[in-house]
């Protein structure tokens, strides 16, 4: 599932496997941390792990991977045949049966679409598509204000909706070619996923990844909790721009300043507004979230991020979220975080 069309290596998100001090370090030895790395959904995956022999991180590394494996073919818009492309093609308006993760997902995406007035929306694709983003080629012009409309006629929250019907789920779409993409989300549910596995392998320490999205568990190897540092927002350096504890949620990043291409002249973003059907043009160029999931995480940094700034903090204020958002300010960046971000940084670097 190449979720880099919207993230491509972002990295926002970076993380610190020791990040403490040494005078602060147990006086007893401390235990083996064991990292382990892949790709999945056209991005990176990484799981650091406390306390696990080489035996067991071989047969865990197959686990991790078949399990990603799996979440590419059930939401992936790169592969035809995964089951959401599935969903996609059939022009169908009867109610569709789907796996319950495949609910929850959506679920979740239409709530925080709602939060966000329409923000994060995951009928966007045919806007992502258009643009250059998904698994049709950049353009080789500016999209008319014709050809957004025709695309953004078939998008829309109100045009799909989950059904929960005698312990089985369905999505029904109102419009034949509405095209749903999760992409924005999806590495946020694969993070959580992991984090099962990890509590299912009988795993109490750990800090997990899939592209910018993490969540972590117990302590680090030095006893502390888990680190994690966010990218100062640029793609000729890296540089930490703030510190946090997330130690027992999920994080992630999204930003309009990794994945982009030159057309006419201009720059084009990734992240799509799906009220203008173009790509965004405002100041705010990265935002954080702290939530209690990944998946949480993942869509509301979409949304916020669509957004803007001002428009951004009133909904993270309304709704109590920890945000960290960095603004462009002439040849540099100024910050903004929410009280409850503040509450799991560390050493007050921002």
């Amino acid at each position: 599932m190449e979720m880099t069309f919207l993230r491509m290596a972002l990295l926002s998100v970076v993380i610190l496997l020791t990040g403490c001090d040494n005078a602060s370090a147990p006086a007893t030895p401390k235990a083996a941390v064991t990292v382990l790395e892949g790709k999945t959904m056209g991005t990176f995956w990484r799981v650091s792990v406390v306390g696990v022999d080489k035996s067991r991180a071989e047969e865990l590394r197959t686990k991790v991977q078949t399990q990603l494996d799996g979440d590419d073919r059930l939401l992936s818009t790169w592969k035809n045949d995964s089951a959401l492309m599935r969903f996609n093609h059939s022009r169908s308006t009867t109610p569709w049966p789907v796996n319950e993760a495949m609910a929850d997902i959506v679920t979740e995406s239409l709530r925080i679409g709602r939060k966000t007035q329409g923000a994060m929306d995951i009928t966007v694709g045919p806007l992502v598509n258009l643009w250059g983003f998904g698994p049709d080629k950049q353009p080789v012009s500016t999209p008319t204000q014709a050809q957004i409309d025709a695309a953004k006629a078939r998008t829309g929250l109100d045009k799909l909706t989950v059904i929960n019907r005698a312990d089985r789920q369905y999505l029904q779409k109102s419009i034949p070619d509405l095209y749903v993409d999760l992409s924005t989300v999806g590495e946020g549910y694969a993070a959580d996923h992991l984090a099962r596995l990890m509590t299912e392998e009988g795993i109490s320490r750990y800090l997990v990844s899939v592209g910018g999205a993490l969540v972590s568990r117990g302590m680090n190897a030095d006893g502390q909790p888990w680190r994690v540092a966010i990218q100062k927002p640029t793609d000729r350096e890296n540089a930490v721009q703030a510190i946090v504890d997330i130690n027992g949620h999920g994080i992630s990043t999204s930003g309009s300043y990794r994945n982009y291409y030159e057309l006419d002249g201009k720059r084009i973003s990734h992240v799509i507004d799906p009220q203008t059907g173009r790509p965004i043009t405002h100041k705010l160029v990265s935002v954080t979230v702290i939530a209690p999931t990944a998946l949480e995480a993942d869509a509301w940094d979409t949304g916020l991020m669509v957004l803007g700034t001002e428009k951004a903090q009133q909904v993270v204020r309304e709704q109590g979220l920890a945000v960290y958002m960095i603004m462009k300010k002439g040849d540099g960046f100024t910050t903004w975080m929410s009280p409850q971000f503040r509450a799991f940084q560390v050493n007050g670097k921002n």
